[in-house]
């Protein structure tokens, strides 16, 4: 049998490694145990033990009255929208508003062109000027009163009352046998002729001003028209669409923009049948929305629909909320909550005493000096409280920790 002998260098490096590994080992289980004999001092008393309890206040389970409050839900919707549409045909100049874009009331939001309406406007104001002339009219010269004032009728009028004294003193010479009958016939047509003279002017001024009014009212449109060719806010708000760009050209009741008032919104609620009686105007409504969380709006309750929905069985009722910084905006999902005429008994604790996690609603209800963790059947809250459906009993006491945050079986001591 072979015996291998081990290299005396070799084996004293052996030796070196196995003591290094050796020490390594010693070194890591005296740690332990000097943290397993750290482990076994006595530990600090914890908060909520009966050595050391948790400060809190408690506050009594009221039984008071409170009056129902409705919820619904609903949207916020612009006090006004309005489609603005072109009221003349021209081709568009300049845009002058865009989406986003605050406008006031009269403000310039499209030019179109308005060369031929000025046109037509000039033409107008001229058949106006023309026929005034005629009628002796100065710019702002009222109609006459009596069609005699006007100076061709006063010229056909004297014209008249000349051929009828020279026709009447004819008559006269011919009984006479002064004249023969050719000169009577002769003077009896010039008056005929001043007569018919005189009524056809008559009829001229009756004509005259009537195309006088004709021509006014023809140029007031043309100045309508004109002044349409320039396209306003109708009132203040925000443009929500834009639908025409410069060098189209537009029809008439082409839409141009769609401007929404939202300085302040109406809310539109569904409100189930059964508080139809229990809802009155004027109330003030609160509303909530997600952009604002925890945040309330308030609003007046103005207007409550007559008719119930058959597929919903609500009603709409609509609030108008004041906007002024326009944080709100129209399409916003709302959850309200409206007062009611109904009163009922209901048990109530402080909104404080409250916890929710998770879907689930509980309170910390003192018995001796610990408190019990208690699910609760959460209802309305009001004036800081929350009545509770179910979970406690009137006379019982919930506590809020002061500093330390609670826990079922705490202990606990008043502060």
């Amino acid at each position: 049998m072979s015996v291998t002998v081990l290299d005396p260098v070799v084996l004293s490096g052996w030796a070196r490694c196995s003591a290094r590994r050796f020490f390594l080992r010693a070194l890591v289980t005296l740690l332990f145990l000097v943290q397993a004999g750290c482990s076994r001092t006595q530990p600090a008393s914890v908060r909520g033990d009966a050595a050391n309890p948790i400060a809190v206040r408690s506050f009594p389970v009221e039984e008071e009255v409170v009056r129902r409050r409705v919820q619904a839900v609903g949207s916020l919707y612009a006090l006004e929208e309005s489609t603005i549409s072109a009221e003349v045909e021209g081709r568009v100049e300049r845009v002058l508003a865009d989406v986003g874009d605050t406008m006031k009331e009269g403000q310039v939001l499209v030019t179109l062109s308005g060369t031929e309406l000025q046109y037509e406007l000039d033409r107008q104001r001229a058949t106006v000027r023309q026929v005034r002339a005629q009628l002796g009219l100065g710019p702002n010269d009222p109609l006459p009163r009596d069609p005699a004032q006007v100076a061709f009728v006063q010229r056909a009028a004297a014209d008249l009352f000349d051929a009828e004294q020279k026709h009447r003193r004819a008559e006269q010479l011919f009984r006479d046998q002064l004249i023969s009958q050719q000169q009577l016939d002769e003077a009896s047509t010039r008056y005929k002729g001043a007569r018919a003279a005189h009524d056809l002017a008559m009829q001229q001024v009756d004509e005259l001003e009537a195309r006088l009014q004709s021509s006014e009212a023809a140029s007031k449109l043309a100045e309508k028209k004109l002044a349409d060719a320039t396209i306003r806010a109708p009132f203040p708000g925000s443009i929500k669409q834009r639908h025409v760009s410069p060098g189209e050209y537009l029809k008439v009741q082409s839409p141009v923009m769609v401007i929404v008032r939202t300085d302040q919104l109406r809310a539109r609620l569904a409100v189930p049948e059964k508080w139809a009686g229990a809802v009155k105007t004027g109330a003030t409504v609160e509303v909530q929305v997600e952009a604002y969380p925890g945040e309330v709006f308030r609003g007046r309750l103005g207007r409550i629909n007559p008719a119930v929905l058959q597929e919903s069985r609500t009603f709409e009722v609509e609030a108008l909320l004041a906007n002024p910084a326009g944080r709100l905006k129209p399409g916003f999902f709302v959850q309200a909550s409206l007062p009611s005429e109904v009163e009922d008994k209901a048990l109530t604790v402080p909104e404080q005493a409250v916890n929710y996690r998770y879907g689930v609603y509980k309170v910390f209800v003192l018995n001796g000096p610990r408190v019990g963790e208690r699910t609760i059947k959460p209802g309305t809250q009001q004036n800081l409280r929350m009545e509770v459906l179910e979970g406690l009993r009137a006379g019982e006491r919930v506590a809020v920790a002061v500093r330390d945050q609670l826990y079922d079986g705490a202990s606990v001591r008043a502060e």
